[in-house]
């Protein structure tokens, strides 16, 4: 339990800053390229804060933001792993009698699936923050409009399929890097090829289980 609590601030809270700054911009680039495309008097200009409240629900807060997590969370912890493979602290923990993939990996596996939806909801309104910021730039429209798109026939089971693609991703990062790291062999070169492969890998298989889950949610 100590483990897990100290995954969540290493791979949790110090991923903060990096999705308000990315979710936060992101936001304000989808409100405002929706505003640019959607410029017509036959179009009311509340659909720009709808479109932009579905776009980063569905998938801009869940799929961008575990692709950067990927890279961050998933090369630390391959490098981690891995160094502590080459180094033989991990061989040292088996002498002592220790699972040393449940004290390793279990614990951030654990960690990332609790806290990173967290990160889902944070970025979800902060994106709209940044959309409802940019807006006020805008001639087209005024900030009420923003606001009523964003309300707009919500749908409280489009967060939730937020939150099960996010913990989804949040297995595949941890899992994916952890095994990349733990069977990492060599010197620090190959730790570093190992960290290269896993935010490689992890970033496909994030792809392809988006495909699958929003198959499986939707029917389409």
């Amino acid at each position: 339990m100590r483990q897990m609590v100290d995954e969540m601030e290493n791979l949790g809270l110090n991923s903060i800053g990096i999705v308000a700054v990315i979710s936060v911009f992101m936001g304000a680039v989808v409100a405002l390229q929706m505003a640019i495309n959607l410029e017509s008097p036959f179009l009311p200009k509340y659909l720009i804060g709808y479109a932009t409240r579905e776009s980063l629900i569905l998938e801009f807060s869940s799929t961008i933001v575990a692709l950067i997590l990927a890279g961050k969370v998933g090369s630390n912890i391959a490098s981690e792993i891995g160094t502590m493979r080459i180094t033989e602290q991990i061989d040292a923990l088996e002498i002592m009698g220790v699972n040393s993939a449940n004290y390793l990996i279990l614990p951030k596996v654990i960690a990332a699936m609790l806290f990173f939806p967290f990160l889902t909801l944070m970025s979800m309104i902060i994106g709209m923050l940044g959309g409802y910021l940019i807006v006020y730039t805008l001639d087209s429209m005024t900030p009420n409009d923003f606001l009523t798109g964003l309300t707009d026939e919500f749908r409280p089971f489009l967060v939730v399929y937020g939150f099960v693609k996010m913990i989804v991703f949040s297995f595949i990062i941890t899992s994916v890097s952890s095994f990349y790291g733990y069977y990492a062999k060599g010197n620090s070169l190959e730790v570093g090829r190992s960290s290269t492969k896993a935010v490689v890998t992890s970033t496909i298989v994030i792809l392809i289980f988006n495909l699958i889950l929003t198959k499986l949610f939707f029917n389409y």
